[in-house]
C-alpha cells in the first residue's frame, strides 16, 4: 500500500490537489473584498486578481513537474482537467455574481465541458484514443487571461484607462468563447466515428 501511495502522490499530483483545495479558499477571499467603488484603486480586489493568477499558473507547474520528473500518472490525467475546470467555472460564477460577466459565458463553458466529458466516456468505451488538440490549450489560456483581466478591472477606478482595458479584455473573452465552441465542435467531429457505432 505504501508503494501505491507514493506512486500516486507525486509532486505534480500534490500541486494539482492543492489547486483544487485552494479554489474555495480563493473564492472566500474574493467574496470578502469588494471591487473598486469607481473613485479609488481597490487593493483588496487587486489581491484577488494576484491570487487568481497564481492559482492559474499552478497548472503550468504541475505539468512541468510531471514531465521533467517523468511522473505522468493516470491519477494526474484524471484530476488535472477537473482542477482546471473547477478554477474556470468558479471564477466565472464569481464574475457573474458581481455582474462582470454574462451568464451565456458560463453556460457555454459548462455545456462544452459536459459534452466533451460525455464524448470521452463513449470514445474510451470504443477503445479509441483522440489526441489532445491545440485548440483546447488555446481555449484554456485565453479564458484564464480574460478572467484575470476582468478581475484586474474590478480593482481599477473608473476612467479612460479602465475603459480601454475593458474593451481589450471583452475582446479576449469573446475570443475565448469562440475557441470554447470551436474546440467542442472539433472534439465532437473527431469522436463522431465512435459515437456513430453506438446502438
Amino acid at each position: 500500500m505504501a508503494h501505491a501511495r507514493s506512486s500516486i502522490m507525486t509532486p505534480a499530483n500534490l500541486v494539482t490537489v492543492a489547486r483544487m483545495v485552494l479554489v474555495p479558499a480563493w473564492l472566500a477571499i474574493a467574496e470578502a473584498f469588494p471591487p473598486s467603488d469607481g473613485s479609488s484603486f481597490s487593493w483588496g480586489a487587486f489581491l484577488v486578481f494576484l491570487l487568481f493568477v497564481a492559482l492559474s499558473l499552478t497548472d503550468k507547474l504541475d505539468g512541468y513537474l510531471a514531465r521533467s520528473r517523468n511522473e505522468i500518472t493516470t491519477f494526474g490525467k484524471f484530476l488535472d482537467p477537473i482542477a482546471d475546470k473547477l478554477v474556470v467555472v468558479v471564477a466565472l460564477a464569481f464574475l457573474l455574481e458581481r455582474g462582470l460577466c454574462s451568464s451565456w459565458v458560463l453556460l457555454l463553458v459548462v455545456a462544452r465541458e459536459f459534452m466533451v466529458s460525455g464524448l470521452r466516456m463513449v470514445v474510451a468505451a470504443q477503445g479509441t484514443v483522440i489526441a489532445a488538440s491545440g485548440l483546447g490549450k488555446a481555449k484554456t489560456a485565453t479564458t484564464m487571461v480574460a478572467i484575470s483581466g476582468y478581475l484586474f478591472l474590478a480593482a481599477l477606478p473608473a476612467g479612460g484607462f479602465a475603459q480601454v482595458l475593458h474593451t481589450i479584455f471583452l475582446a479576449l473573452m469573446v475570443a475565448a468563447m469562440l475557441l470554447t465552441a470551436w474546440s467542442g465542435i472539433d472534439y465532437l467531429v473527431k469522436s463522431w466515428p465512435a459515437v456513430s457505432k453506438m446502438g
